[in-house]
């Protein structure tokens, strides 16, 4: 029990040793000193909390907001000492606050559990007591074989033991951990590759010896020993044999494998960040005011202190007839009396802290996110997605963002490739109805018929059907024996598995033309033209690589040619074509580019007998060289691979996602700086950067691309700052790849970002996911502290989603982990733009005046008390009845901020997606800076002053204030005077308070006008009838006809009115005359949007009923509004739309 407590609270970590031993099928050895060792078990957890740690954690940091823990200490002083008010009015407001927040974390961390319960609940089969039995995904134990199936992910990170084939392979798409959507083979060791049953695997006897978890996704070190007959086989692991939690298993009927790393400790998981609290920047904002506002409340206590002994120097004040001091008094400590004044006024004060502040904050985040779930500009109706909030404490967070981090496989792309175009012996030629059609020409061939291709057109088509790593799947059978199957409707029965979608691409090209891969058994490939089956003898494989460029294969020709197939980038493959179109091939090549198109060149070579055996013999050689095989593999490729013919080239679209262009430009017209990180190759990636919009095609690319040394690496860093400073007219790119980055971080960090910071679109490339959350700390930590935002959709993006001050998980096909770890999922990467530009702006203008009107208030309600003090010997006399104090920020002025903080729109939605530059307004803060805040406090000083004062002038000595213009007895002023002075300040300043708010609504709704006129309203029926009925519950009732008394005064009606008139009307100059001399882009936009009819594109922003009306009345007419530049006619677009999700 005490060694489980350890390792909970990670004084005592599972494993010591830096290796660990996994006894397949957990069949430990039998002698007694043997210790097994402790591993983690196969639950992922992404949430915060458990039902356990709930309560203390959540009031830590709860706690640790200033305020809170500000009215926590209050609440405990009134406990202890005698103050002029009941602990109830800081205690139930503080038990409001901290309830009410508790349960909108608690609700949002049980979403998070019940998205990880569905993820540890998954059936799985695993192999014991010698047979296949199904259990939960978190019940996975290390050492457990367990079984998966074709297009199954791996619940955990598994050593493969055996396939449905024979040789023990199988192959897996890993998209979901790095991006990377081409099939990888993976390999079983020969002496488990046999045992592809379960009694087999009962049999075996094995143990598998590794390294310790780590996050490195291309790093896996062990080895394997097998016991046949008492003889002790040792094989090697690594990477190719270790199949990661998360990929998935493709073009394999099923797999064995052993669970060596699970749960937490699984290489996906370990790419995680820890789940840390994020907090916006109005958040800290919020603290800085509340800091200072602590300072003020201070100041005023000690000065009320010091004031107050100082006038009780004189005797007649000390210790008047009225109130005599009692023995204990008069000998008591000074300093203890010193103390204990301070902290009453301390008591009497605190209300300038707003701790409904905090409360109203969390009720409008929480309120205010179900505004993106029910914007149906954000519904995908395709795939029937709504976009989600998980987080709603970074709303305000989407209006402050200066870098956006996006992935590019499945957020950018839809992870689809499509063939455009091609060039063979240098005419251009387009596929239309699957036919190959020159460029200019129709298709005018009969339906059904068969087109007829030149030679050199057919020998392109087999260049490109047989140059390639493709793998196929059979729907009717269960792997490739050592016969083709043979099928009807080959369409329709086999599935193609590429190592990059551009060979899946180009293979079902050939195949619409009429030239089908049907298959290949690691001997021979098979293609069937135009219906006439070729086989084909596959002698080698010249795999890519990142430095050549290009692949090929050797092929034996059903006559007996040797011939060399081989296809690559330009720049890789030009170079070395002696025959062949190669100007009209490079020319369009380039005219592809331009268009966005990935190209590839496509080239052959025909050996001699005498020729192939020298061939043959180089790749032997190198292929068993023992030392620098790497090298000799090189001069070998780099012989075969020359004087080749050069048949064409294709143009193949990575069919981006629908309005990725115009998104990336909205985001860089807002002043948000757009980087894509990725696990993609750098040609790869660089040919999506040009066609997304992401570089431009006059864009100076600069590139920081496989540096192998730090000196290297710097110099390089050198020349691009060197080449930026010269060129500062051009805008700049930068492409980076992994290897580069790591160096560049490690000791040219500064140089790296100033680089960076001059580029206006950054490139990074094969990034391993803790990478990815490393260059996004980068940004997050420079001096500039710049607001990040990342974007995502597979796990090898749960890192940076996680880092970044706000996460964007796409709902894509790899998978629910970045749309889990999020704090919002949407379904199109399209949707940024308006969750950013509207509902961004949109949540940080409410937010910035919802936290400004909060101080501003409470000092227009405490002021006053602290001016009231000169007036009473500073007796602590309260000006206001403790109702009220304790109802003013709950009740009287809690409802229209609120209201506002909910449907606040400063400019239409449309005028802000069609002008992103107002987002600039808003940005760093900009609503919340220490002028603002300055101008909002000094403000709410001005009008305390004039509600106090203005009420002290005009009532004055007039005792007809005190009821129907009678003179009053002494004690009946006395009794009255104090109580209807306090309440007259109190009513004008609930007035004055609410209508400052309404001076600064711009949209207003029946909501707006209930809860303005309905709270005024409110607070004089409540006072009626609190001051009006004597009320049995309560022990005084200072108020009793009070309020009645001075309303029926004329003199009282009139006060108010002048006093809140004198209050509201220099505002009302002030912004009529900024307005027009002095308007602000924002200003404007709203002049302008005040010509623009309401859309449907508004309607979703709308509360129900009116979202309902406008939905009527757009069917029936079109709207017309005026453009800054043209007149635009809107066609209403709003048939078919539901609001249902309102």
């Amino acid at each position: 029990m005490l060694r489980w407590i350890r390792q909970q609270l990670g004084f005592d970590p599972p494993h010591q040793s830096e290796t660990r031993t996994v006894y397949i099928a957990n069949r430990f050895p039998q002698h007694g000193h043997y210790v097994p060792q402790k591993f983690a078990d196969n639950r992922i957890i992404s949430s915060k909390y458990t039902i356990w740690n709930f309560v203390p954690k959540n009031l830590f940091e709860q706690f640790r907001r200033i305020a809170n823990f500000y009215f926590l200490i209050i609440f405990l002083v009134q406990l202890m000492i005698d103050t002029p008010t009941s602990p109830v009015t800081s205690g139930l407001p503080l038990f409001f606050v901290i309830t009410v927040t508790a349960i909108k974390q608690g609700y949002e961390d049980w979403l998070r559990h019940k998205a990880d319960n569905e993820v540890n609940g998954a059936p799985v089969f695993v192999v014991r007591s010698g047979s296949l039995v199904q259990t939960r995904s978190k019940n996975i134990r290390v050492g457990d074989i367990v079984r998966v199936a074709k297009d199954e992910t791996f619940p955990a990170d598994l050593v493969l033991l055996s396939s449905d084939r024979a040789e023990g392979t199988c192959h897996i798409t890993t998209a979901s951990l790095d991006g990377e959507t081409n099939l990888k083979t993976h390999y079983a060791v020969p002496e488990t590759a046999v045992s592809q049953s379960v009694s087999r695997l009962e049999a075996l006897q094995a143990v598998v010896e590794c390294q310790q978890p780590e996050a490195d996704l291309y790093r896996f070190v062990g080895r394997i020993t097998v016991t046949q007959q008492g003889e002790e086989i040792v094989r090697p692991l690594g990477p190719e044999n270790l199949l990661l939690r998360g990929a998935r298993l493709k073009n394999t009927k099923e797999i064995f494998g052993v669970a060596v790393y699970t749960g937490m400790e699984s290489k996906m998981a370990l790419n995680y960040k820890c789940k840390s609290q994020k907090r916006s920047a109005v958040e800290k904002s919020m603290n800085t005011f509340l800091i200072i506002y602590l300072g003020i409340l201070l100041f005023e206590a000690i000065l009320s202190t010091i004031l107050k002994y100082a006038w009780q120097a004189e005797n007649k004040w000390d210790e008047p007839f009225y109130n005599q001091k009692t023995e204990q008094e008069r000998n008591s400590s000074q300093i203890l009396k010193f103390i204990s004044d301070f902290l009453a006024f301390l008591v009497l004060y605190n209300f300038i802290i707003p701790i409904s502040l905090y409360v109203t904050v969390e009720m409008q985040k929480f309120l205010g996110s179900f505004f993106i779930g029910w914007d149906l500009d954000l519904y995908h109706e395709e795939s029937d997605q709504k976009a989600q909030v998980n987080t709603s404490d970074l709303n305000e967070e989407l209006g402050q963002v200066e870098y956006v981090f996006t992935d590019k496989t499945g957020t950018l792309t839809e992870n689809e490739m499509q063939f455009r175009e091609c060039s063979i012996n240098g005419i251009k030629y387009q596929e239309i109805n699957g036919k190959l059609v020159p460029e200019g020409m129709t298709d005018d061939f009969p339906d059904g018929s068969v087109p007829h291709l030149s030679g050199e057109e057919e020998l392109f088509l087999k260049a490109v059907s047989l140059c390639h790593t493709v793998q196929i799947s059979y729907d009717q059978t269960d792997g490739f024996g050592d016969t083709f199957p043979r099928v009807n409707g080959i369409s329709s029965q086999m599935e193609y598995y590429a190592s990059s979608p551009d060979e899946k691409a180009l293979v079902e090209a050939t195949k619409r033309m009429g030239v089908t891969f049907i298959g290949s058994n690691g001997e021979n490939m098979e293609i069937k033209t135009f219906g006439r089956s070729e086989k084909y003898k596959l002698l080698h494989v010249l795999e890519f690589d990142a430095n050549r460029r290009r692949m090929s294969v050797i092929l034996q020709t059903p006559s007996g040619d040797k011939m060399l197939f081989t296809k690559g980038a330009e720049s890789s493959v030009l170079p070395y074509t002696k025959s062949g179109e190669i100007d009209k091939t490079r020319v369009h090549v380039d005219e592809f580019a331009l268009k966005g198109l990935r190209t590839l060149v496509v080239a052959c070579r025909r050996f001699s007998a005498e020729e192939y055996e020298e061939v043959d013999r180089r790749l032997h050689e190198a292929r068993t060289a023992l030392q620098q095989r790497e090298e000799r593999l090189a001069e070998a490729f780099a012989f075969i691979e020359r004087d080749l013919q050069l048949l064409g080239a294709t143009g193949v679209e990575d069919k981006l996602q629908e309005k990725v262009q115009e998104t990336i430009e909205a985001l860089r017209l807002a002043g948000i700086k757009v980087w894509v990180l990725t696990g993609d190759k750098v040609e790869t990636a660089v040919s999506v950067s040009l066609s997304c919009g992401h570089f431009h095609r006059t864009m100076n690319i600069l590139e920081l691309v496989q540096q192998k040394t730090d000196s290297e690496c710097a110099e390089q860093l050198r020349r691009l700052a060197r080449r930026i400073k010269e060129d500062h007219v051009i805008q700049h790119g930068l492409v980076v790849d992994g290897t580069s980055l790591s160096l560049a971080l490690r000791e040219h960090e500064k140089l790296f970002m100033e680089v960076c910071r001059s580029c206006s679109a950054v490139l990074c490339c094969r990034m391993a996911p803790l990478q990815k959350a490393k260059v996004v700390r980068l940004l997050k930590t420079s001096p500039e502290k710049p607001i990040t935002l990342a974007i995502g959709d597979g796990a090898n993006d749960v890192s940076m989603i996680q880092e970044a001050h706000v996460g964007i998980g796409i709902m894509g096909k790899e998978g629910r982990q970045a749309v889990r770890n999020s704090d919002y999922a949407i379904a199109r990467f399209k949707f940024l733009a308006k969750l950013l530009l509207v509902h961004g702006h949109f949540y940080y203008i409410r937010i910035a005046t919802l936290v400004q009107y909060f101080f501003y208030k409470n000092v227009c309600f405490i002021t006053p008390q602290f001016l009231y003090q000169f007036f009473c010997l500073f007796s602590q006399q309260t000006l206001y009845d403790s109702v009220y104090l304790t109802l003013y920020n709950i009740c009287f002025t809690s409802l229209p901020i609120l209201v506002y903080s909910l449907f606040e729109q400063l400019v239409h939605p449309h005028v802000l997606q069609s002008k992103p530059a107002l987002y600039r307004d808003i940005s760093k803060n900009s609503l919340l800076s220490f002028k603002t805040f300055l101008y909002w406090t000094l403000l709410g000083f001005c009008h305390a002053f004039v509600f106090f004062f203005g009420s002290y002038i005009l009532m004055g000595e007039d005792t007809s204030l005190m009821g129907n213009g009678q003179i009053l007895k002494a004690n009946r002023q006395l009794m009255f005077g104090n109580w209807t002075f306090g309440t007259l300040v109190f009513t004008v300043m609930v007035i004055t308070v609410t209508l400052k708010l309404a001076l600064e609504t711009h949209f207003w709704t029946w909501m707006n006008h209930f809860v303005t006129w309905g709270s005024i309203a409110f607070y004089f029926i409540f006072s009626l009838f609190y001051g009006g009925i004597i009320w049995p519950f309560l022990h005084t009732q200072d108020m009793y006809f009070v309020f009645v008394q001075l309303l029926s005064s004329g003199s009282a009606w009139f006060a108010i009115i002048i006093i809140v008139l004198t209050c509201l009307f220099p505002d009302v100059i002030k912004k009529v005359l900024y307005r027009h001399l002095q308007p602000t882009s924002t200003q404007k936009s709203q002049m302008y949007s005040n010509r623009v009819a309401i859309g449907d594109d508004f309607i979703a922003l709308q509360p129900l009923s009116r979202a309902k009306n406008q939905l009527g009345k757009i069917r029936w007419k079109r709207i017309r509004f005026q453009s800054a530049q043209n007149m635009t006619l809107l066609k209403a677009g709003a048939e078919g739309r539901t609001i249902g999700n309102c």
